[in-house]
């Protein structure tokens, strides 16, 4: 892989110019759209220099400075970049205005960066360096200005013209052409391009007001597609709680007159958190009973919530440059994640945040593509937007907040606003306000921003009856990742709550405390003791840390009683059942005696749950419960067989088998009990759909329960249950639950059951992606080769849709293991041929699905040389983009024992 443009974090430099001021000037067509720019620049210091912009993918009309035109032989332009020398730049001052005029080509901009057409509408997406696609400029966060933009376009097709900021004047163009309006906006705030943007399109709309504390008066807009307005509801009534939401708890108030939000079909990312004009993908806003899950709800919640909080934690404090990244992400993912338990359940949130993190990001964390949530090195920005820099992100922060508390992390956020309102900065900026503001040293906590791989802490403890001292000794490792040796890494710093319990009573012997690993081992000693009891680590996920500790099935099972954290008591659900799972995957076991640890501990669950559901003694959390009583998923346990397997032999079918074969022997262990509360829960659902934590928790129970008892093979009654399920739902998360269960049986009730719901969404974008979805994720569809081959010449598919591209090609990739990891490499020629179609359009996209590849040296032989062949195919292609050679490359792993200087001397 060429290395000439990588770009490292230790070169960075500030910028030579910097921008006082910027107008554009928009003039939308169908066939080519102008862009007129007027940018006053002021050298920021040092000795007169060239001028350097960014600019891809677009024709230069005519450049001037200061309105004196320039030749040709004034300046110079490559694919890139436009440069004009230090001697064609005014003397005698060091600021200077230049006017320039370009030709872009939104109709064709299948990448979906920069100005592009969705549809029949004109929206743009800049981060990270989408700006450079729309006008010559640095496109780089560390320069900010503010912006006044000027949009026209034809009145009938584009009725509506938005960008940031305040809508300044509107009107309608006199002269010229015939039925055309323009509208000025104006952003009264400085901000660095990648937040610019502008939509154009004939639109629907609902608008409130919001009150700040201080009274001030917020105008909301909610844009979509005419057919889209009645699903909107949500997601505005969601914007109005985090405002107030941000008020309450950091006091953090909107800044802004007018917040606009706009639903857009085709759309790289989830959203963008634009200055005062947050573009949407349509997955992420739009949510109604009848063609949205709970999920669907949660998901709309927690990003309207994310995008909100970057008006302060990303736009008026920003990133230094991209490798500060995690700066923005990972603080803005930890306060949408508090905001969403605030709004719903604090332990089913934690348990959702910690299975996406032990799904998705651990195996990340150990395989070719780990790097530090700041990483050192990039080739292509885009490969950078991952679950690393966003999910471990967000738990470093958190920690943060464990070890300063509450009060402390709201102090170190109110200094590190106070001293940075208004600037680019660094991720060592945030950590020096937050140590400041408590009086702590937290220096040796830099190193979860430098150090890559998810560090493994070792337990023991043991209690001495004779001095009745009870002895906790932790001890850290850290893996070996790319260009990272393990051996050479330094001690981190890792907080864990413990609490100490009396397994018969419950009662506390010591009261939770946080303990501060800083050693590679360390032993913490608690005196008065009174007796030996069973020990709660980690409680609430304190760290993103992998926990090896030697616990009885026994003491597992007291835990599970004992325990007031109900996080934990998840945990030790998922570690029972994940014991019993390695006894029948690496011992050989057979399933009714491997399965008989699990259980006990789950009749004792169930015994609960059940008097809660059926006559309503106890106090049950019934999402908790859900996922208590679910087992581990495949991805999570084929993380813990290949660390079984000494680091390899990961065989995903073996994997789906032997959990399926546990889940039906716990299906038949308690069918009655799954019956009995499946059909009080379904009679009990109400007519009218209702997002809320109880409602949300009793559908989730009954679906799982409902997905048990469909694991029974050859059982009529329990079929037919499921197509009822799907033919009676009241909405759309009971609607995909029974049809989930009816992909794993052939037969006319599940052909019709497809039929109807590809029916039924009658156009619906996002029902159609569901429908793609659920059949590309079902691991036991019979002749699943075939019916994913028909999926991909389906006439709704294309790879042209970021969403389509998702509920298909990524579902079966990555969501779908045992599937897609088939012994005879089907699913990885498929995929590699995708990949390669899909780069020519849009590399973004096609770079994020070559990463289902990235654990093929883990894999068994056959199954990894298989992959390592399809990713050395594509490593070949002549002209692929940087995004998809660079991830190819790194799952290759060909740069691993290359050190950083060594790239750089490349």
């Amino acid at each position: 892989m060429s290395e000439e443009n990588r770009k490292y974090r230790l070169d960075h430099q500030p910028p030579l110019f910097q921008v006082d001021s910027i107008f554009l000037d928009f003039d939308l067509q169908e066939e080519g759209t102008n862009v007129s720019s007027n940018i006053v620049f002021r050298r920021d210091g040092g000795e007169k220099c060239d001028l350097v912009l960014d600019g891809e993918e677009m024709e230069l009309s005519s450049i001037s400075i200061n309105e004196q035109e320039l030749s040709a032989d004034d300046y110079s332009i490559n694919e890139t970049s436009l440069t004009i020398p230090s001697t064609h730049l005014p003397d005698g001052t060091d600021t200077f205005t230049l006017q320039s005029k370009v030709l872009i080509h939104p109709e064709d901009n299948s990448a979906l960066s920069g100005l592009y057409k969705s549809g029949s509408m004109f929206c743009t997406q800049c981060e990270a360096e989408g700006f450079r696609r729309i006008t010559y400029f640095l496109d780089r966060p560390d320069v900010m200005t503010k912006y006044q933009v000027r949009v026209e376009g034809e009145l009938e097709k584009y009725p509506v013209l938005l960008s940031n900021g305040n809508l300044m004047e509107s009107g309608e163009v006199e002269g010229g052409e015939s039925n055309r309006h323009f509208a000025i906006w104006e952003d009264p705030f400085k901000k660095p391009c990648y937040l610019f943007a502008l939509v154009a399109g004939d639109l629907g709309s609902i608008h409130d007001t919001y009150t700040t504390g201080s009274g001030k008066e917020i105008k909301l807009g909610f844009y979509s597609e005419h057919p889209n307005v009645d699903k909107l509801d949500h997601a505005l009534t969601s914007l109005k709680n985090a405002m107030r939401w941000d008020e309450e708890t950091f006091g953090l108030e909107c800044d802004l007159d007018m917040y606009n939000v706009v639903a857009v079909g085709d759309f790289n990312m989830g959203a963008m958190e634009n200055k005062g004009l947050n573009i949407f993908n349509t997955a992420c806003v739009l949510a109604h009973p009848q063609t949205s899950t709970d999920r669907d709800y949660s998901l709309v919640e927690g990003v309207i919530g994310h995008e909100y909080f970057h008006n302060w934690t990303g736009n008026r404090v920003t990133c230094k440059n991209w490798f500060q990244l995690t700066l923005k992400e990972g603080l803005t993912v930890y306060r949408d994640s508090r905001f969403s338990a605030d709004m719903t359940d604090h332990v089913t949130k934690r348990i959702e945040d910690v299975k996406i993190l032990r799904a998705r990001q651990f195996p990340e964390d150990s395989g070719p593509t780990a790097h530090p949530i700041r990483p050192d090195s990039y080739l292509a920005m885009d490969n950078f937007y991952t679950l690393t820099v966003y999910e471990k992100g967000c738990e470093v922060i958190r920690m943060y907040q464990k070890l300063l508390g509450i009060d402390g992390f709201r102090k170190g956020m109110d200094l590190y606003f106070e001293r940075h309102d208004g600037q680019a900065v660094t991720c060592d900026d945030f950590r020096s306000a937050m140590a400041d503001a408590n009086g702590r040293d937290l220096t040796q906590f830099e190193l979860w921003y430098s150090q890559a791989g998810t560090p493994v802490l070792t337990v023991t403890d043991s209690y001495d009856e004779t001095t009745k001292t009870f002895t906790l000794t932790l001890t850290q490792s850290l893996p070996t990742t790319p260009n990272q040796p393990g051996d050479e890494k330094k001690a981190q710093h890792i907080p864990i709550e413990i609490c100490y319990f009396d397994g018969e009573s419950g009662e506390e012997l010591i009261s939770p405390t946080l303990v501060e690993l800083t050693e590679m081992t360390q032993e913490f000693s608690y005196e008065n003791v009174s007796k030996k009891g069973v020990l709660s680590i980690n409680r609430g996920f304190t760290a993103p840390i992998i926990l090896e500790y030697e616990r009885s099935p026994q003491e597992l099972s007291t835990l599970l009683r004992v325990d007031d954290d109900g996080f934990n008591k998840w945990e030790y659900s998922q570690i029972l059942a994940t014991q019993c799972l390695m006894k029948i995957m690496v011992k050989g076991e057979d399933v009714e005696s491997a399965s008989s640890l699990f259980v006990e501990p789950l009749n004792e669950i169930l015994t609960q749950t059940r008097a809660f559901v059926m006559d309503g003694v106890g106090d049950v959390n019934l999402s908790a419960t859900a996922y208590c009583i679910s087992l581990p998923d495949e991805i999570t346990l084929s993380e813990e067989y290949v660390r079984a397997n000494g680091g390899s032999g990961l065989d995903p079918t073996f994997i789906h088998t032997s959990r399926s074969s546990m889940k039906k022997f716990i299906s038949g262990r308690f069918r009655n009990e799954f019956l009995e509360m499946y059909q009080k829960l379904q009679e009990e659902e109400s007519a009218e759909y209702e997002y809320s934590s109880s409602a949300v928790g009793r559908r989730m129970l009954k679906n799982t329960c409902l997905g048990y008892l469909c694991s029974i093979e050859g059982d009529d009654e329990l079929n037919q249950l499921a197509f009822d399920h799907f033919r009676n739902s009241k909405g759309m998360t009971d609607k995909l639950a029974g049809l989930n269960c009816l992909l794993s049986k052939e037969g006319e009730n599940t052909k019709s059951a497809l039929e109807s719901f590809y029916q039924e969404a009658e156009g619906d974008e996002l029902m159609v992606d569901k429908w793609f979805s659920i059949q590309a994720m079902s691991a036991d569809t019979p002749n699943f080769e075939q019916v994913v081959q028909e999926l991909f010449d389906h006439p709704a598919m294309t790879l042209n849709n970021p969403n389509r591209v998702r509920a298909l090609l990524a579902r079966f990739a990555i969501g779908n293991p045992s599937q897609f990891h088939s012994d005879s490499g089907w699913g990885y020629q498929l995929v590699g041929e995708k990949v390669q179609a899909l780069d020519e359009i849009n590399p973004q996209m096609a770079s994020r699905i070559v990463q289902c590849f990235a654990q093929w040296k883990k894999c068994k032989p056959n199954l990894g040389e298989l992959q390592r062949s399809e990713l050395q195919r594509l490593s070949q292609i002549e002209g692929l983009s940087k995004n998809t050679k660079e991830m190819v490359d790194t799952c290759l792993g060909e740069e691993e024992e290359k050190t950083e200087e060594e790239k750089k001397e490349d």
